[in-house]
């Protein structure tokens, strides 16, 4: 009887074979973050994502994409998807996409659309009153971090204006001592018919806010449009409130336009994280 010897494969080849199927089996997760920085060329981006169950607590962590160009579209402030993989010897990140950059049908409603500063560009100069009736400009606090949130007094919803006081809070509790030094926050009324100096004295001290480096700041009906345009925030009557988008701004120490998030699905840990950043000088 004639036996059949099994054929051997050579150990190279086994090593190969070995390194595809490890490939094949990368671990994946889906997940989701804020953006803090991009560094497009190299394919790097720095999430502050957030917690992904059964692998990975909620943290601050520069990711590669597989793919450079999945990064060209991706600015500071973005909130994303994204696929984590876990290789043996590598993590890469692919099928990202921009999760508050898509107009909400609230924006889509709006009369009009504003026309926004790009990321990175100076800031222009303006010039409002704080809750104290004294002048405040930005041109002032350059070679600080500026955090501005947009308001009015009057807004009825837990989740939209006091949820912007909330998050600002949480950068006064986060930098508590470097508040007026390295950071100053900013809340702005666009509502500046009705939110005096006084009424936001008022709104401010009902918050435990009114203290040094947060200013709340009112003006002319001009001059609270002109810079609300230049973040893109859009509002608009509606019913006798006020119908309106949300951006929470982060401007950098050189007075550049360094973030602008969207919404309000992102933590205040994310946008410390995003203010961190800036203040670390990235």
């Amino acid at each position: 009887m004639t036996r059949i010897r099994p054929s051997r494969v050579p150990t190279g080849c086994l090593a190969i074979l070995a390194v595809v199927l490890c490939a094949a089996c990368a671990e994946r997760h889906e997940a989701r973050g804020l953006v803090l920085n991009v560094d497009a060329p190299t394919g790097v981006m720095t999430v502050s994502h957030d917690a992904i169950p059964g692998f990975m607590d909620a943290m601050v962590m520069p990711l590669t994409a597989a793919h450079a160009a999945d990064l060209d579209e991706i600015r500071p402030g973005d909130r994303i998807a994204f696929r984590l993989n876990v290789h043996h010897d590598r993590t890469l990140v692919d099928r990202v996409r921009i999760l508050s950059g898509a107009p909400s049908a609230d924006v889509l409603m709006a009369p009009g659309t504003a026309a926004r500063i790009p990321i990175g560009e100076l800031v222009p100069g303006f010039t409002l009153i704080n809750q104290r009736g004294e002048p405040i400009s930005l041109e002032t606090l350059r070679g600080r971090v500026v955090a501005i949130g947009f308001v009015y007094t009057r807004c009825p919803l837990p989740d939209y204006c006091p949820r912007v006081i909330t998050n600002l809070a949480s950068l006064r509790n986060r930098f508590g001592d470097r508040l007026g030094r390295d950071l100053v926050l900013l809340t702005i009324t666009f509502d500046p018919k009705h939110d005096t100096p006084d009424t936001l004295q008022a709104f401010a001290a009902s918050y435990g806010a009114d203290v040094d480096g947060w200013q709340f700041l009112t003006g002319e009906p001009g001059d609270i449009a002109r810079v609300c345009s230049l973040f893109g925030l859009e509002s608009w009557p509606e019913e006798g409130l006020i119908t309106h988008t949300l951006q929470t701004v982060v401007i950098d120490r050189d007075g550049r336009l360094a973030a602008i998030v969207e919404g309000k699905e992102f933590s205040p840990r994310q946008l410390g994280d995003l203010v961190a950043d800036r203040l670390a000088g990235r």
